[in-house]
């Protein structure tokens, strides 16, 4: 297991380890499936943050203990406690808030936790920045489901399929499956 909850050996953080270090990492990423989403984009942002010079996210860099723990001014997770759902003046604060620089690291990222909570109204508002924002903003979707995010601003974002970490095999699921 590795510093952000998702397993090193974890197809989805090969691709974005591989990705990050080449510098080719996507400024959209959909991270869809049953496993720890939100760990899987807390892995992104680290590695879209991270200032190693070998592999990344090293974990070790000031950005990757930030985000690491929470504090990096330039990851914002997108939460609505008021409402429901996202409100749709919430998605407009992070697209004028996109045109802003980073103020110390090289992206300013964008963490969807729950994509669920996003209407279609918020969605289209979200496509024209993700889409044509600036090179420095990333937004990390998390969704259970793809289908929960409308098929425009899915074409735009690069689909990490997640799965469950295997648990070891004890007696008693061997006991299970033999009944």
């Amino acid at each position: 297991m590795s510093l952000f909850g998702l397993a090193e050996n974890d197809p989805a953080a090969a691709r974005i380890r591989e990705a990050a270090t080449r510098g080719t990492l996507s400024h959209a990423l959909l991270f869809t499936g049953s496993a720890d989403l939100l760990s899987a984009a807390h892995y992104a942002a680290a590695a879209l943050e991270c200032t190693a010079e070998g592999s990344r996210p090293c974990g070790v860099c000031p950005g990757c203990r930030k985000v690491l723990a929470g504090i990096h001014p330039d990851v914002v997770t997108v939460r609505d406690e008021q409402h429901k759902n996202i409100a749709v003046d919430v998605v407009r604060a992070i697209r004028a808030d996109a045109y802003i620089r980073p103020n110390e690291g090289r992206r300013k990222v964008y963490l969807f936790p729950d994509c669920g909570l996003l209407t279609e109204q918020d969605q289209n508002v979200l496509l024209k920045i993700v889409e044509e924002g600036p090179p420095y903003a990333a937004f990390l979707f998390c969704a259970e489901n793809g289908a929960a995010v409308l098929q425009t601003l899915r074409s735009r974002c690069v689909e990490l399929k997640l799965h469950p970490a295997e648990e070891p095999a004890s007696e008693s699921s061997e006991a299970g499956e033999a009944l």
